[in-house]
């Protein structure tokens, strides 16, 4: 399991890997938080956890990454591995600022295709 330390670094690396416009109007930025958190439609025996969120609250846009979700998940993910995966969960959040700066919230945004996802998740487990 990588150190608080460690996250924070790839988080600060990988945040240095994206043009500067990304962070136009992230008035809260980019906050990594210890949290382990699960959607409150999660299964027992097929739990989710939720790695980031991005969040428009009080006219204040930032992200949250979520530490103990992906220690969780990845308990063994080693420097190199942290990294990649958290490119990934990284980028979908700035996509969900980036649409939702535009006003993109049509049948192709990520925000319908994660709660497409989630509609998904929720019928093959019985809900």
């Amino acid at each position: 399991m990588i150190s608080m330390q460690e996250y924070q670094a790839i988080i600060s690396e990988l945040l240095d890997e994206l043009p500067e416009e990304f962070f136009r109007e992230l008035s809260g930025g980019v906050i990594v938080s210890e949290a382990m958190v699960i959607p409150d439609y999660s299964r027992s025996s097929d739990p989710l956890y939720t790695m980031g969120h991005y969040q428009v609250s009080s006219g204040i846009r930032q992200i949250i990454m979520f530490k103990g979700s992906f220690d969780r998940v990845y308990p063994q993910a080693d420097a190199k591995e942290a990294k990649d995966t958290l490119r990934g969960i990284l980028r979908h959040e700035f996509r969900h600022h980036l649409e939702s700066l535009g006003g993109v919230h049509n049948s192709s945004s990520l925000e319908a295709e994660d709660e497409r996802q989630k509609q998904k998740y929720i019928s093959s487990h019985g809900e």
